[in-house]
């Protein structure tokens, strides 16, 4: 396994500085179970994991990241609020990039605020935070790129779909392919399809009701899964098949209005003027949404970050699916849009699927120390 070489001491702990400030540091078992980040995640990552089993146990992985099982630490504390920084090794694999280290090191920041909690302080107090650590590595080629799961769905909201598209959609949010394939079928009349058996049973049902009434199936079929995909992924794969054959298509205005989001990349001021120019861009959502955006950038900017330094882009999204709200990524023009320094965001919905109390506020950032290191990876 390629590791990443280290960060020079006195680098790493100007990387650390801001992130750790008035932060309880935890740490997270480096074996993490496998289903439950596929559920969390999504079935794509499952590439990029390492996994392991033991003989007759259940199938781990190596840690990918850190936001999952701090988020169990949080809910396990019992606390409506927390502030958790972490440093240590995650591992994951590059399937188009055998060059590239599996063994890396990352630091990052999680913050989890009681129901009610106002998001755009807190949105920019990690954004802004993530900007200061990667700075602080002495690369002077960088932009903060943002983008918004929560803009996208109130732009979806706003187009009058049918509801089964929609949450499509929405669903949809973080896979630029799967929106591709939406906008490639648009105008295309619905046909009526036959009955797929079990896809139909559990289609319309939440994924943990699915996995529940396959297991029973299994039970009753007297099969017992040995590794591979768990009851939740099947089923959800299952779901989304029964959803595709019954969904039906954008109109061609439809999707001109979403093909336009979707394209949107620009400077924030730029980019929210194009939404709202946009043919079919209506809604108290979206409005809403919008007026946020402004929020926000200004206090991005009082918190310290350059104006010029930021871009927005409709379509920024991450490889972990649980990401609901603000997207943002810190960018080298020396290393790419592939290889960003930091990334973070908002996932409100996630300390719920853990099982935690519903209406939770949940933000935080990562940054990758030889990433932002300028005498690092090139």
């Amino acid at each position: 396994m390629r590791a990443e070489p280290r960060v020079p001491a006195d680098v790493l702990a100007k990387l650390r500085a801001p992130l750790s400030a008035g932060a309880s540091s935890v740490d997270a078992p480096i074996l993490q179970p496998l289903g439950l980040l596929l559920e969390l995640a999504g079935e794509a990552m499952r590439a990029r994991l390492f996994v392991v089993q033991a003989e007759g146990g259940q199938e781990a992985c190596l840690r990918p990241d850190f936001t999952v099982p701090v988020t169990r630490q949080h809910l396990e504390s019992g606390s409506a609020s927390g502030r958790y920084y972490y440093e240590g090794k995650a591992f994951r694999a590059s399937p188009d990039h055998a060059d590239r280290a599996e063994e890396f090191v990352q630091i990052g920041l999680e913050r989890f605020d009681a129901a009610g909690a106002t998001l755009l302080e807190a949105d920019a107090e990690i954004a802004s935070l993530a900007w200061k650590a990667s700075v602080a590595g002495g690369r002077d080629d960088l932009m903060l790129w943002l983008g918004d799961i929560g803009l996208f769905a109130a732009f979806v909201d706003g187009l009058d779909l049918a509801p089964s598209l929609a949450a499509r959609l929405k669903r949809a949010a973080s896979r630029p392919r799967l929106l591709q394939a939406e906008l490639s079928r648009a105008g295309v009349e619905a046909k009526p399809v036959e009955s797929s058996g079990l896809a139909d049973l559990l289609a319309g049902r939440s994924p943990d009701e699915a996995a529940v009434l396959l297991e029973e199936v299994w039970a009753l079929a007297g099969i017992e899964p040995v590794g591979g995909r768990g009851p939740v992924e099947i089923a959800q794969r299952l779901i989304r098949r029964a959803e595709a054959a019954r969904a039906p298509a954008l109109s061609l205005d439809q999707a001109q209005s979403l093909g336009g989001f979707l394209s949107i990349s620009d400077t924030p001021a730029k980019a929210l003027a194009a939404i709202r120019a946009i043919p079919g861009a209506k809604g108290e959502l979206l409005s809403a949404a919008l007026a946020d955006w402004e929020e926000r950038l200004a206090l991005l900017t009082k918190a310290g970050v350059p104006e010029g330094a930021m871009l927005m882009a409709t379509t920024l999204g991450h490889a972990f699916e649980y990401y609901d709200g603000l997207t943002f990524e810190v960018r080298s023009t020396a290393l790419g849009a592939d290889r960003p320094v930091a990334v973070g965001g908002r996932y409100d919905g996630l300390p719920a699927r853990l099982n935690g109390p519903a209406g939770g506020r949940a933000v935080g950032c990562m940054v990758r120390p030889w990433r932002a290191f300028n005498g690092g990876e090139a």
